[in-house]
């Protein structure tokens, strides 16, 4: 699991790269994150702006399009300010693809006058009730402080942005909520604005033989493996356009033929693959098996989009 994890310094670094690449001046991830190049992360209504762009660049579509996130906060009143933050600006935007629930106990005051309570936040979702409304497709996001960062558990739970300082056995609970299985989720993802690598390394090491967050992948590394996939000519890309076609469809457009439809594209890649020279097919399959998310430098949400789906694709080719 903490192969996915990321501080806020080296996701920035990364956004930064590949934003000043030439070669990404016209992808759309990067137009979408280049604009929090010039962001530090110490006023909440930005982090909350980066906590949305990224779950909607990257995160909305895992897990079949189901994916959650969960942001942990320092406080009560950080997390009834980032629920406001949060709904101010999908409103702002005219997002309607998420929407919101906040979890802590008791009332809230921050200013005369303002009280706040989970359950009016929530719009009368009472707290009994919470868990089983976030499973539903109608949430996405769950704000919380000091409630659910131990004995949750939820599968679609994919990424965890972390505006708390986390030490010992509480880091190793709390980032543990995305450790669930389910089926369609491959990887996680967690964004840290608070604490260091080595401090989460550190409290995992008493419980994990080898806690290892990984090196990220720099942008001309993709670039270089992208170029020697690409030259063995095992996938082409219209087929890999094709593939991901279907694979990337909306839920609400899915069909029960996808599953074949997608079968018989890989037909073809698949062929040629088995052509390949025994010692090409295994370089081949080392390439992919040390770059593809979850083993070895794993693709960062931030990098190319085209390389990400080239090596999806390519490995979607030899697992078979």
């Amino acid at each position: 699991m903490l192969k996915y994890y990321t501080t806020y310094k080296t996701y920035f670094k990364l956004i930064k790269s590949v934003a000043d690449d030439p070669k990404l001046d016209k992808k759309k991830a990067a137009r979408a994150l280049a604009r929090f190049v010039s962001f530090h992360p110490h006023n909440l209504a930005q982090k909350s702006e980066v906590m949305i762009e990224h779950f909607r660049a990257f995160t909305r579509h895992k897990i079949g399009g189901r994916a959650k996130a969960m942001v942990v906060t320092s406080s009560r009143a950080h997390a009834v300010r980032y629920k406001q933050e949060f709904d101010r600006y999908l409103a702002e935007k005219g997002y309607s693809d998420i929407k919101t629930l906040v979890a802590f106990s008791g009332t809230v005051r921050l200013d005369v006058g303002d009280e706040y309570t989970e359950v009016g936040m929530n719009l009368g979702i009472k707290e009994k009730q919470l868990p089983e409304r976030f499973a539903s497709d109608e949430f996405q996001v769950l704000i919380v402080a000091e409630k659910y960062q131990t004995g949750f558990d939820q599968p679609l739970l994919h990424t965890m942005y972390v505006d708390k300082r986390l030490a010992d056995v509480q880091a190793v609970q709390t980032l543990s909520r995305l450790n669930r299985t389910a089926v369609g989720k491959e990887d996680t993802f967690v964004l840290d604005f608070v604490n260091e690598t080595e401090e989460i390394q550190k409290a995992f090491r008493p419980y994990y033989e080898v806690p290892l967050v990984e090196q990220q992948a720099e942008p001309h590394q993709l670039y270089d493996l992208q170029a020697k996939l690409a030259a063995e000519q095992v996938y082409h890309g219209n087929e890999g356009e094709e593939f991901a076609k279907v694979f990337f469809k909306p839920k609400s457009m899915q069909t029960p033929n996808d599953h074949a439809q997608m079968h018989r594209i890989l037909d073809f890649p698949v062929e040629r693959f088995g052509k390949l020279e025994p010692e090409k097919q295994e370089l081949f399959r080392n390439q992919l098996t040390a770059f593809r998310p979850g083993e070895g430098v794993h693709l960062h949400p931030a990098a190319d989009s085209a390389v990400a789906e080239a090596i999806h694709w390519a490995w979607s080719c030899v697992r078979r």
